[in-house]
């Protein structure tokens, strides 16, 4: 129930944005089903105080293995200096969020330098000092590295980076000098699935949600939406789920709409594969209301029951002049009875009939109701 309600309240908000802006998804002009990478830098620990190096770019080559400076795609990564130490032992910097590529092969990747990097290493007073990295300039152009991953749409993948910096720094012999030479190794895993299916019913436009915990917290600052509109057969799919168990929501894009949100509860996603949810998600119809009022200004209790099964949906005091308000009542014929002590119980009717009959979305006003005494 805690996720659904916040997914109800990022949905909200992901409404108003749509009304009154574009996310930078929908002003990208990608395909919403296009694949998206992640990438994260790690570090094998080295024994010094700290590496410091200045992240410039991660960049990619699709369908190009050679060596051709063309063709290189940059993926916009968080730049600035980093401490590679402090990546260590399951510790990651992301590089990379989601970044919406081309389907196809994803044929190398290199993390490109710039040249503020130092490193500070104890002196023989065991005090830290701080020394210049020297970068050679073939290495500040990115460590070229083969991946050769098939991408394919709808799918989230995860590059890990990891830089190894007890083989990436070199003691340049009688100068003094301390080089950066990058040794990087590079993997890779799809870190997401699919979700498709359907609405009933399906020529009612709307929007299917799910809510991606992040990092599975109470937090929700890192939680985020991944949602996509029903086409004209009712058909949906969300592309890039994360593995896990969701509750995909599906909310009328028409607010004045009969209907109101239907679930799917504890839909699994696996990644790398599509889930297709087997039976589609029902629409509910939006409650109506029955108001009415007594003529005798008297406070009277009142009861509706459905008329089917006979069980009691609502019951309530009037006020003191008889008029009463019940409200999310669904929509179907119900049979309403009205009491007070001194007076005959009678259900209402009109026109020689019983049926109170409540539409989706409409308030069914009784008329005025006059009790008999005893």
């Amino acid at each position: 129930m805690k996720t659904l309600n916040r997914l109800r309240l990022f949905l909200l908000a992901f409404l108003m944005i749509s009304i009154f802006g574009c996310s930078d998804s929908q002003s990208s002009k990608m395909s919403a089903e296009a694949p998206t990478i992640s990438v994260k830098l790690v570090d094998a620990p080295g024994d010094y105080d700290a590496v410091n190096v200045e992240i410039v770019d991660v960049m990619i080559k699709m369908d190009d293995d050679s060596d051709s400076e063309s063709g290189w795609m940059s993926l916009n990564a968080e730049a600035g200096s980093v401490n590679l130490l402090d990546f260590t032992g399951g510790i990651s910097k992301v590089l990379v969020d989601r970044f919406p590529i081309p389907a196809g092969t994803l044929s190398q990747m290199r993390l490109v330098l710039g040249d503020g990097n130092t490193i500070v290493i104890r002196n023989d007073a065991d005090e830290p000092e701080t020394f210049d990295l020297k970068t050679p300039s073939a290495q500040q152009s990115g460590l070229k590295l083969k991946v050769n991953t098939t991408i394919e749409e709808g799918f989230t993948y995860d590059f890990i980076l990891d830089f190894n910096v007890e083989k990436s720094i070199v003691n340049a012999g009688n100068s003094g000098n301390i080089i950066l030479k990058p040794v990087l190794n590079v993997s890779t895993e799809v870190s997401s699935g699919i979700i498709e299916g359907t609405i009933e019913p399906n020529d009612v436009p709307s929007m299917v949600s799910v809510l991606v915990d992040d990092m599975g917290t109470e937090d929700t600052s890192d939680d985020f939406v991944i949602s996509a509109n029903t086409d004209d057969t009712g058909a949906f799919a969300l592309w890039g789920v994360p593995a896990g168990a969701y509750d995909v929501v599906a909310t009328p894009l028409d607010s004045e709409s009969d209907y109101a949100e239907g679930t799917a509860m504890g839909v699994t996603v696996v990644n790398g594969e599509t889930t297709t949810i087997a039976d589609p998600i029902q629409l509910t119809m939006k409650p109506g209301s029955i108001s009415g009022d007594v003529t005798n200004d008297i406070v009277v209790s009142v009861t509706v029951k459905d008329k089917d099964s006979g069980d009691v949906v609502a019951t309530m005091d009037s006020n003191e002049t008889g008029e009463f308000l019940f409200e999310d009542i669904p929509t179907g014929t119900y049979i309403v009875t009205i009491s007070a002590t001194g007076f005959v119980s009678q259900d209402y009717t009109k026109d020689g009939s019983i049926d109170v009959v409540v539409t989706s979305n409409t308030e069914t006003v009784l008329d005025p109701i006059t009790l008999v005494a005893e």
